[in-house]
């Protein structure tokens, strides 16, 4: 990765770069500098004036220095906080926006300790700050519980010598002519996605072993070193359960549409009118917003839900979207219950979400806990016929998500089409939406919301669609 991205920039796949991810990281570091009171930050920008910045507040005698910089021998790093103790001994404070201590952490941490004490510095301490997953929020927010220091200073000693020979053989790596020749394997998406996959998979026939949607990673490796690589090596050699081997005969043999029609219809039987259609939009804030909230809760703040009383009764439509700037659960969770009546059929797609969320909000509001409960227990899922193989196409490549399932029932048709949305197409970017709502001036504020309420309604009429497609199955 680090040859190519010396010699190839222009290959990388800049896709595996979360950018919600990395912008949580952001603030999750601008956050935490505070954590041990009055620092002085460096300015990011170029790296040789962020040294010079460096310096100068070491001079100056800064007891904290968030984003301190440094360069040994080509080596650079950023410290997110550096204490100042005297002279030139020093605490360095790696900051993370996980909720736990990853290995990667470990040479993150030791790498930083190398460039400083080969500049001449003591680190008498090494730490790695992230987020308390146990930490509930009151009405402020508390540094100093939100935040676990992890003491890593004698494991990043312990590793020193590691991070030498390392350094060494990735800058002669640098300077190799030719590309390495290492094989793919887990790797390369251990610990973090590689966007170069692309380019050292081109090799491979299409579709091959990392197109089986229901196989784990590590079997698709054991395959793939065999030498079983492509969906007719696979469907010779390799032990493949009933789901793999729908996926790869109907993609060799472009078999028609595996349907089996007692099994829907069973499903179908198991539900009853009126039937309501319900989807959840969900945040996970890193930093806790709101009170009794902790770390990365899923935060509900929008639900589409469509109705249908009876047999040729019309399509009904209820929503609901919060406004940015509070707590929007109390009111989502007092809206739901007036929508949905106790004892009726709910239908979700992939029902464990919406599930979790309702019993996760009886318990923050007991008054509503009795209705919301007998929603969640009325729940059914409508994802299970697709899940179990009872419908299968080969537009589906095996997978069972409403974004390959829908696709695969109405290739046609543009109202179903995630991507005629304007906005938002998916979960992912409705919640950077909401999240971003607040800063928002009002017409772009009002275009957004509109945006929402349009991708979560195609969420629960393409759920519609497909029980109405299942129904018809079976006529």
């Amino acid at each position: 990765m680090l040859w190519l991205k010396k010699h190839h920039p222009e290959l990388f796949d800049d896709s595996v770069m979360n950018q919600a991810v990395l912008e949580t990281g952001l603030e999750v570091g601008d956050l935490a500098m505070g954590l041990f009171g009055n620092f002085q930050e460096v300015p990011y920008g170029d790296l040789t004036e962020m040294m010079a910045v460096t310096e100068q507040l070491l001079e100056e005698g800064v007891e904290n220095i968030a984003e301190a910089s440094f360069s040994y021998d080509g080596m650079f790093c950023s410290v997110d906080i550096l204490r100042v103790l005297h002279d030139k001994n020093v605490e360095l404070y790696e900051v993370k926006s996980s909720t736990s201590v990853h290995e990667i952490y470990y040479h993150d941490v030791a790498y930083q300790m190398y460039v400083l004490e080969q500049l001449g510095f003591t680190v008498e301490k090494a730490c790695l700050v992230h987020l308390d997953r146990s930490y509930i929020r009151g009405k402020e927010l508390e540094l100093d519980r939100l935040f676990k220091i992890e003491d890593l200073t004698t494991e990043a000693r312990d590793m020193q010598r590691e991070v030498a020979e390392r350094t060494k053989a990735l800058k002669e790596c640098i300077l190799n002519p030719e590309e390495p020749g290492d094989d793919i394997g887990p790797h390369c998406s251990d610990p973090y996605d590689c966007g170069f996959w692309h380019h050292c998979t081109e090799r491979l026939p299409t579709p091959n072993v990392f197109d089986v949607a229901s196989m784990q990673k590590r079997t698709k490796f054991k395959y793939y070193n065999q030498g079983c690589i492509s969906f007719e090596e696979l469907a010779a050699g390799a032990k493949l359960n009933e789901g793999q081997r729908l996926q790869i005969c109907h993609a060799l043999e472009k078999l028609p549409d595996h349907i089996d029609r007692g099994s829907i219809s069973a499903f179908l039987s198991g539900l009853s009118y009126p039937l309501y259609f319900l989807d959840f939009e969900s945040f996970q804030p890193a930093v806790p917003l709101y009170e009794n909230s902790s770390p990365y809760d899923q935060i509900v703040f929008q639900y589409s839900l469509h109705i249908i009383d009876g047999e040729g009764e019309p399509l009904q439509h209820r929503e609901y979207l919060a406004w940015p700037g509070g707590d929007p659960r109390r009111k989502l969770a007092e809206q739901l219950c007036r929508d949905i009546p106790r004892g009726v059929c709910t239908l979700a797609y992939n029902m464990t979400f919406e599930k979790t969320r309702i019993k996760e909000l009886a318990g923050l509001y007991p008054d509503l806990a009795e209705h919301l409960m007998n929603i969640h227990d009325h729940i059914c899922d409508l994802m299970v016929p697709f899940q179990k193989k009872q419908y299968y196409t080969r537009a589906m490549r095996g997978s069972y998500s409403i974004k390959y399932v829908l696709p695969a029932l109405f290739p046609d048709d543009p109202t179903l089409n995630y991507h005629n949305l304007e906005g938002v197409h998916n979960g992912t970017e409705a919640s950077a939406a909401f999240a971003a709502m607040e800063h928002m001036p009002k017409e772009e504020l009002m275009a957004c919301r509109e945006n929402l309420l349009k991708y979560c309604g195609l969420d629960t009429f393409a759920m519609v669609k497909v029980w109405e497609k299942l129904k018809e199955t079976v006529r």
